[in-house]
């Protein structure tokens, strides 16, 4: 009868204690989830505002160069404008930057292992990026061109 007790006793003892340990190994990986949401969230975000910026900064630029056209004589502002060279980041950059900040997210949250998805992602989404914005830039260029043989 001692040896039932102490066996049934030992047994409970350890089903205990591997259950405490289960469940803090589930609290872990809901915490660890929760932590690589939040910064899922927080980069899509930077994502957004760098995109509001930039169009901001766009729009600023257009009313300066109404207010430039409205202040001076048109044909010569006309004139300084296309000689000019637009300063910034092409679109195959733009393009290339863009691809890698989403690819790199897409493979953080796809694959297992984070850092290793990430670097992948974002080599992936690089390069598709670069090659967008590289037939973007090439119908500008085209668009530009046919502008300026009228």
């Amino acid at each position: 009868m001692k040896k039932l007790l102490s066996v049934v006793s030992l047994s409970l003892l350890f089903i205990a204690c591997s259950d405490k340990s289960e469940r803090e190994a589930q609290k872990m990986r809901a915490k660890q989830m929760t932590i690589d949401s939040i910064n899922a969230e927080q980069a899509k975000q930077r994502i957004i505002d760098s995109m509001k910026a930039v169009t901001a900064e766009r729009e600023a630029r257009a009313e300066r160069r109404a207010a430039d056209n409205t202040s001076g004589n048109s044909s010569t502002t006309e004139k300084t404008s296309s000689t000019t060279k637009k300063k910034g980041l092409n679109a195959t950059a733009t393009g290339a930057l863009i691809g890698a900040g989403a690819g790199a997210i897409t493979g953080a949250m796809v694959d297992g292992k984070k850092g290793e998805g990430a670097i992948v992602g974002g080599l992936i989404g690089a390069a598709a990026g670069a090659g967008t914005g590289a037939i973007i830039d090439g119908k500008k260029k085209k668009k530009a061109a046919s502008q300026t043989n009228q």
